[in-house]
């Protein structure tokens, strides 16, 4: 009888695309690895992977056993999960990986509060845009916006975050208020370069049509809240997550723009690598941060 174990493998091999990273990442050895997977075609009567030197590709038995099992992993993650508090001390330390934005506005203070609640536990925050290696530089948990490109990383989605344009009522009064995204061409506009792509394309969609327009500034900058300062200063046009200038959306030292166009809207996730057991700490952590989000819903 075929059993989790070596579907959660066979998951596994199929989206590192490696024996030897998957074998990594499970803890095991490459040949116990391609043992494993063997016994499974075998149970299976069927082949499940083309095997060459240089790539591996599924058959397409393969393919439609990934299909149906490639959910197993965070599936039995969050069922192991929803029982270990019983038997597990929540305690230790949490390296977690944020983005500058949230981390700034809000996850220090939802995190700070996890802390006080679990006080046996010790949280170790770095603020930072490039999505580090976890694994290799010992990470607990990241905290992300946007595509993920690792797909063995394990991603639990906590909110949408989504973004707008916006200027200073003095900005607009000296140089007008922009109408159509073409107008955007023939004022200044701030370039938020950290994000992987995309701070000189501003992308738009109206009428479920994607619009995209080459922007260009004389400023730009990866901070976002020198970003925001900038656009306070009255300098120029900012696009931007809506959380990194909610406030000053609400008291009118920033007013939205382009009203007929819907900005882009990126998933925010919780990452982590794969493991047969999540600790419960990381699961709390987790669940915790999404609450935080969802309580916070209206700067987002």
């Amino acid at each position: 009888m075929v059993g989790v174990n070596e579907l959660f493998l066979f998951v596994l091999v199929v989206e590192a695309r490696s024996f030897n990273k998957a074998a990594e990442i499970a803890g095991i050895s490459t040949p116990a690895l391609s043992k494993k997977i063997s016994k499974l075609e075998k149970d299976l009567c069927v082949q499940l992977l083309y095997r060459t030197t240089r790539r591996l590709s599924l058959t397409e038995a393969g393919e439609t056993l990934y299909q149906h099992a490639k959910n197993i992993n965070q599936q039995v993650n969050e069922a192991v999960g929803a029982v270990s508090n019983f038997s597990e001390k929540i305690s230790g330390e949490i390296k977690l990986s944020v983005p500058t934005i949230s981390g700034e506005l809000l996850l220090a203070e939802i995190v700070a509060e996890f802390c006080h609640q679990h006080p046996e536990i010790s949280v170790d925050i770095r603020l930072e845009n490039e999505f580090a290696d976890l694994v290799k530089e010992g990470l607990d948990l990241a905290i992300r916006t946007g595509d993920l490109e690792d797909s063995t990383l394990i991603a639990k989605p906590l909110i949408v975050s989504h973004w707008i344009v916006c200027c200073s009522p003095s900005y607009i009064e000296k140089f007008g208020r922009p109408e159509h995204i073409e107008d955007l061409l023939t004022h200044n506009c701030l370039a938020y370069t950290g994000q992987a792509k995309g701070s000189h394309d501003w992308r738009f969609e109206k009428d479920s049509v994607e619009k995209n327009i080459r922007i260009s500034g004389n400023f730009a900058t990866n901070n976002a809240q020198a970003l925001r300062k900038a656009a306070l200063a009255g300098y120029g046009i900012a696009y931007v997550p809506r959380c990194s200038v909610y406030e000053d959306l609400q008291v009118g030292k920033l007013v939205s723009i382009l009203a007929d166009y819907k900005p882009r809207a990126l998933g925010v996730y919780a990452v982590y690598s794969y493991t047969r057991h999540l600790p419960a700490k990381i699961r709390l952590l987790i669940e915790h941060i999404k609450q935080g989000y969802e309580g916070k819903a209206e700067y987002f």
